[in-house]
């Protein structure tokens, strides 16, 4: 028996009933969530006072004033963390133990959307009145611009212009116009309208008028009682597609090799137009690496050939906004050659210019000229740089970047490596870029000065910020760019310099102080930030609330708690100033502070372990002076669930009964549920199992139970889970009856499928069983096919014993369902059945909803909602569709809905990775599914705005450092916070002349961390180092760089180390130095030791100097093999060691490398040379024994050698044998003796292959022919019998003389 580990309640954080059962994270035991009202406004920001730095101060009046900014941040951001440790015991106690809790995925309720937008009214944030008309009526806000058009907005002439400017506040803006910095008044024109409600302009053509008089540069300003919001300053220009002016172009004359440039000269546009290359017959010009198009639009040949005149050369401008295309008047070539024929065969020609007569010539620079330039590019564009070289051969390019890499995650080669785009640029891509033009002629490089140079952009943009009267706050403007931009501040559309002077404000730079504010301070406040590449305008108001204590969570509420958990009342309030809330139990009049309760700041009470007297109802009050309110939460204490007498692993024979028990204890007025898992997956109950409120039956256990079985016993608020493991034993008795011994095989297929008892969700279906074939069939496999969704494909629907062959089948309404049945036996499965008739059930509305719905931002300005889409057996009825519905999660706003045929929608324009509530609604002909659980998505991530700071580095050792730093603020994250991730590069090595690669490097550090550590570093160098903070989207900007110094190391090992044995008295041994010494070498250290098998001699060191890379070692035995080890030493130690071995002596190498290597000593021995002359005598004295013979005459068979039986008249001896003498060697007449003694016709059309079948005769090594051959009959008789006998050493000696 094993109970698990987990087991686990809800209860330390209860659950919520009426009147409103989804009130709280904390009553559903749910860890902190974005809709935590008070929890989000324990967090100060953009000096806003939040509950604690008010609390103490609501009582005299007005939150007191603090006397420095710097001790303001410091003792808030120290009351933040000390916030985030405590309110992390929110996630439930016990679910550390297991517990899972139930109702964890109700969504929140609407007040707590309003709570939350109040809360970001009190940190400054993105501000947004809460729906609720009766704080709508209420808070007051100054203006704020929603929409605007771009600020270069180019416009389509034939199109009626719209200039986008919209706005919010309350109360609702009124809109005004500047044209060139003057007024535009806009009754006075006809054709210019106002939206209403919006100050978008319209100027209507339809009655004439040219746009081109409304061109200029357009500001919006948006007003109401407190303040002007302004939109940028919108440049409006027309489009413009002006006609090419009409020219005669000559035929253009070039040499065959010659480079040539074909010049487009596009008319300027606006915007600029796509340039593109096609002939007259709008055939496209095929580019390759010799023949391209720049990005000028110019038309490039590297060098011309004469296939080039086969066509002409048009350029081609393609305008956006009128969607047209002008074409210029073609190029025709007239190409002059040594080579006058166009040989298609050329072309695939290995050399084809030399086959051509064209010289071949070294690279040089069509575009750019010269050899350097220099180009600016702004920070966050793309970089483009080009080089097009002409050369015969066609010349290749190559980029490289002095003193590193290029970028490998940004750069990319277009246009035949001629052109480098670098996407994105930083200034850490600036510096000297060269293009390397080479071909087999030479090379030549041109030299690309990048300089990078930034509009402005923000560092710390101003936010909105809401105070309570007399409290203190600020505006920060920061941003950066190259050159450093100027900051210019204004207040409501006019110069702060010519506002009405404030005493309560203070201007420093970029940052505005505000102390003691009033009700009068309110205002918008303008930030113009510059410099030569462009300008960023940001509206920040400032607004003073007044607003008395109020209630924003449903009174009267109802938590239910299992006891002994931790649980926490939440009493989501809003006031201003910040009011100050008490608890109250069961109307006592003492505080609850202290002991088995603790208040946070933001106004929680939490109760730290749950006993049965804490029962009761509790009360909280929140003050300020300008009243109070009170709620009142009513809590609820449960038992908790608990399995005391659990299920046990058993061991069970095949064919048996196994019982589990699960006998479980819970609270009488929770609902209890019992269910059981196999495996971890939820079991299926079949007609073997039955399963009670404590126990689990399996009847005639098989093979397939053995498993775990897990009980899970579960309420609203807890559960408990016990496992056990059936083991299932084999039958192993010897088979009785005759039928045991037959072969088996599978059983065959059922038959005569019959459907009878028709219901609108069921139906039965009876077969006939097929022949079992030796093995009982086990088990009946049902499947179904419809035919709407995917007709023709076969599902399982069910399964039973194989003793069944009737069965009630649930069925799912409006599917028109064909069943067929598969019968299982231990050999295997039939094949399926014929099909049954088809039966189709009537509709009715979905019963369930699309599982796995998920909100995920795909852009930053969007967010994708996906689902899975419900199948056949769930859609229910025709036309299944999905309603899905969105809204904003901290707003009390109106759902968003739209109906989806597919299983996914994108909604557009959100706010950077917010929260959002999700909901996709199932619905088909008959009516809607029920009614969906909210899902929680968030917007597309934007990239960081802050980078990290004090960023701190320690040296650890001479390859590792460790790193410090602060932590970001989470709202310039703009998303979820991926890592932390270091960048640094190698700058230099503290060694003289050593050349190193300054590649960045990256170290990731996941989570929200403050430390790490990195290392793999080179010692003995200068780093530098560079912080970010990564999200979904990218990188942030980099924190300040810090540079560093690793110390002295060991060396790595000796490059290349070598040992030569020229001969066996001595060994050479070569070394190259180490490729990184890391640091001052010192010397060297060899180490050699001479072995032969298992014997090893004494070891002998040898100390080298740093500078020598040779040595020679004097061998005292000639037999044994030597290891030597060498390494590199510093003052810090030896680096790693290379070791090599001597060759192997000669008696242990193969034979044919003994042979190889002593073969010029062996010819030098004198018993060589004796050998070989006594050998030289001995052929001689064979050769004057076979010539003495040979003149004697002798008797040589030959029969076996012809083909033809002998005729009677042939001269022969009766045992098959020719008498040869001397004359039958002479040669015959007409012939020539060879000089290897065959006899060779002279002048004759005869050869062997008259002779014989064809000529099929073999030849011996020395080329002489040896096959057998017949006389042909046309020869004469005394030519067939012509002496035939093979070639000798003896002939050739008679025909030498």
């Amino acid at each position: 028996m094993r109970r698990l580990a987990a087991r686990g309640a809800a209860g330390e954080a209860g659950e919520v009933a009426a009147p409103a059962a989804d009130s709280s994270d904390s009553a559903q035991g749910r860890s902190p969530s974005p809709w935590r009202l008070i929890d989000l406004c324990a967090i100060w920001d953009a000096g806003v006072y939040l509950p604690s730095a008010a609390r103490n101060g609501a009582s005299s009046g007005v939150a007191r004033r603090r006397l420095n900014e710097a001790e303001k941040l410091s003792s808030v951001r120290e009351a933040q963390l000390k916030r985030l440790e405590v309110t992390r015991p929110r996630v439930l106690g016990s679910r550390e133990r297991g517990r899972v809790p139930r109702m964890a995925r109700q969504p929140p309720p609407p007040w707590v959307h309003a709570a939350f937008l109040l809360c970001l009214l009190s940190l400054g944030g993105a501000i947004e009145i809460p729906m609720d008309p009766s704080i709508q009526n209420e808070l007051t806000q100054p203006p704020t611009i929603t929409k605007q058009s771009v600020k270069d907005h180019i416009v389509d002439p034939r199109d009626n212009i719209l200039i986008e400017c919209e706005a919010k506040g309350n109360p609702a803006p009124s809109f005004h116009w500047t044209r060139n910095s003057r007024f535009f008044n806009i009754a006075k024109d006809p054709r210019v309208s106002m939206r209403r409600r919006s100050g978008t302009l319209v100027i209507d053509f339809r009655s004439g008028g040219r746009p081109e008089e409304y061109e200029g540069e357009y500001q919006c300003f948006a007003r109401n009682k407190f303040g002007t919001a302004l939109s940028n300053r919108i440049r409006l220009q027309v489009s413009k597609s002006p006609l090419w002016p009409k020219e005669n172009l000559d035929p253009v004359v070039v040499q065959e090799g010659a480079p040539l440039t074909l010049q487009c000269n596009p008319p300027p546009g606006l915007p600029s137009p796509v340039i593109f290359w096609m002939s007259s017959s709008m055939e496209p010009i095929t580019q390759d690496k010799r023949v391209s198009q720049g990005h000028n639009g110019d038309l490039y040949f590297s060098n011309v050939m004469l296939q080039d005149m086969q066509t002409d050369y048009s350029c081609n401008a393609r305008f956006h906004f009128t969607h047209t295309i002008q074409q210029k008047n073609p190029f025709t070539l007239k190409v002059l050659t040594n080579h006058p024929y166009n040989d298609s065969s050329l072309r695939n020609h290995p050399d084809m210019y030399s086959a051509r007569g064209v010289a071949e010539r070294t690279p040089s620079f069509m575009y750019p000229q010269g050899t350097a330039s220099s180009q600016m590019v702004l920070r966050g564009m793309d970089l483009l740089l080009e080089c097009i070289a002409s050369g015969v051969p066609t010349p290749d390019i190559a980029w490289y970047k002095k003193g590193g890499d290029l970028p490998s995650d940004k750069a990319k080669f277009e246009n035949f490596n001629k052109a480098l785009r670098i996407t994105n640029v930083s200034e850490e891509d600036s510096g000297e870029y060269f293009c390397l033009a080479s071909n087999k002629m030479g090379s030549i490089r041109h030299t690309i000065s990048v300089r990078v140079k930034a509009a402005p952009y923000w560092l710390d943009e101003p936010k909105n910020l809401i105070l309570a009267p007399g409290e203190d706050g600020r505006l920060v403007c920061r941003a950066n760019g190259n050159p450093k931009p100027t900051v210019q501040w204004m207040v409501n559309g006019e110069p702060l310099q010519s506002a009405p002077p404030n005493p309560n404000r203070e201007v420093a730079g970029d940052t505005i102080i505000f102390r003691d504010t009033q009700i009068s301070s309110r205002a918008v406040y303008q930030c113009n930030t510059s410099n030569e590449h462009g300008y960023l305008l940001a509206n920040a108001f400032v607004s003073v609330l007044d607003v008395p204590p109020r209630m924003l969570s449903p009174r009267n509420q109802l938590i239910r708690v299992i006891l002994y958990n931790r649980t926490r009342l939440d009493c989501p309030f809003f006031g201003s100033p910040i009011p100050t809330l008490r608890w109250f139990k069961n109307g006592q009049g003492s505080n609850l502070d202290g002991g088995n309760y603790h208040v946070y700041e933001n106004g929680s009470l939490e109760i730290k372990m749950i006993r049965k007297e804490d029962q009761g109802i509790y009360t909280c009050v929140a003050t300020n002076i300008l009243g109070k309110a009170e709620n009142q939460v009513r809590l609820e204490v449960k038992d908790p669930t608990r399995i005391y007498r659990m299920p046990e692993d058993q061991v069970a024979k095949r064919g048996t009964t196994v019982q589990l028990e699960c006998r479980v204890k819970h609270d009488p007025s929770l609902k209890l549920t019992v269910s059981w898992l196999k495996d971890d997956e939820p079991l299926y109950i079949g007609n073997r199992m039955k399963k009670e409120d404590d126990s689990l039956t399996i009847f005639g256990v098989a093979e397939r139970d053995q498993g775990s079985y897990t009980c899970v016993a579960s309420t609203e608020l807890d559960q408990d889970l016990a496992k056990a493991y059936l083991t299932v034993l084999a039958d192993q008795a010897t088979p009785t009856n005759r039928l045991a011994a037959l072969p088996k095989g599978r059983p065959d297929r059922p038959r005569d499928l019959e459907l009878t008892d028709l219901a609108e969700r069921s139906v039965r279906l009876t077969w006939i069983p097929g022949d079992a074939n030796n093995s009982p069939i086990t088990d009946y496999v049902v499947q179904f096919e419809e035919d709407q969704f995917q007709p023709g494909v076969w599902h399982d629907h069910s399964k039973y014993p194989g003793s069944v062959n009737s069965a009630v089948l649930r069925l799912s309404p409006y599917v028109n369902y064909q069943f067929r049945v598969i019968a299982i036996n231990e050999v295997g499965s039939s094949h399926p059945s014929l099909p049954s008739e088809r039966y189709r059930t009537s509709g009715a509305p979905p019963e369930s909803n699309p599982g796995d719905v998920k909100g995920e931002g795909t852009r930053k300005n969007n967010m994708e909602i996906t689902w899975t889409p419900m199948n056949a057996t769930s859609a229910f009825g025709p036309n299944l569709r999905y309603i899905v519905k969105w809204r904003r999660r901290e707003t009390r706003e109106a759902w968003n809905n739209v109906t989806v045929w597919g299983s996914r929608y994108v909604v557009g324009q959100t706010p950077v990775y917010v929260p959002y509530e999700i909901r996709v609604q199932a619905e088909n002909d008959f009516g809607k599914g029920p009614e969906p659980e909210s899902v929680i998505g968030y917007s597309g991530e934007d990239y960081p705005r802050a980078a990290p700071t004090e960023v701190k580095v320690r040296v650890m050792n001479s390859t590792a450092i460790s790193l410090q730093w602060n932590r970001v603020y989470s709202d310039t994250v703009q998303g979820q916070l991926r890592e932390y991730r270091a960048y640094y590069w190698r700058e230099s090595s503290l060694l003289k002349n050593l050349w190193v690669s300054q590649k960045r490097q990256q170290a990731s550090f996941p989570g929200d961390r403050l430390r790490g550590v990195v290392s793999r570093l080179f010692p003995y160098s200068n780093y530098k180092l560079e912080m970010v903070v990564v999200n979904g989207r990218g990188d942030g900007p980099r924190s300040e760089t810090k540079e560093f110094t690793t110390p002295e190391g060991v060396p790595s090992a000796p490059r290349r180390f070598r040992v030569r044995q020229p001969n066996l008295e001595t060994i050479n041994l070569e070394w190259d130095h180490p490729e990184h010494p890391n640091g001052i070498m010192i010397g060297y250290t060899l180490k050699y030791v001479a072995f032969n098998g298992t014997k090893v001699g004494k070891q002998i060191v040898e100390n080298l100097s740093p500078n020598q890379t040779k040595f020679t070692v004097q061998r005292t035995d000639p037999v044994s093999r030597y290891r030597f080890t060498l390494s590199a030493r510093t003052q810090v130690g030896s680096g790693e060691a290379v070791t090599e071995e001597s060759p192997a002596p000669p008696n242990e190498a193969t034979p044919t490398a003994a042979y190889t290597n002593n073969q010029a000593d062996i010819a030098t021995q004198g018993w060589f040379i004796g050998l070989m002359c006594a050998i030289a005598l001995l052929v001689l004295i064979l050769l004057i024994v076979c010539f003495i013979k040979r003149s004697r005459g002798g008797k040589y068979p030959v029969r076996e050698k012809k083909d033809v039986p002998l005729g009677p008249e042939d001269p022969k001896e009766e045992d098959g044998s020719f008498d040869y003498s001397d004359e039958d060697n002479k040669p015959l007449q007409g012939s020539q003796t060879s000089l290897d003694g065959t006899i060779k016709q002279q002048e004759s059309d005869d050869s062997l292959v008259d002779y014989g079948e064809g000529g099929e005769g073999q030849f011996n090594e020395d080329g002489s022919f040896i096959g057998q051959y017949t006389v042909k009959k046309d020869k004469e008789e005394t030519e067939g019998n012509e002496s035939s006998e093979a070639t000798s050493p003896v002939n050739a000696i008679y025909s030498l003389a």
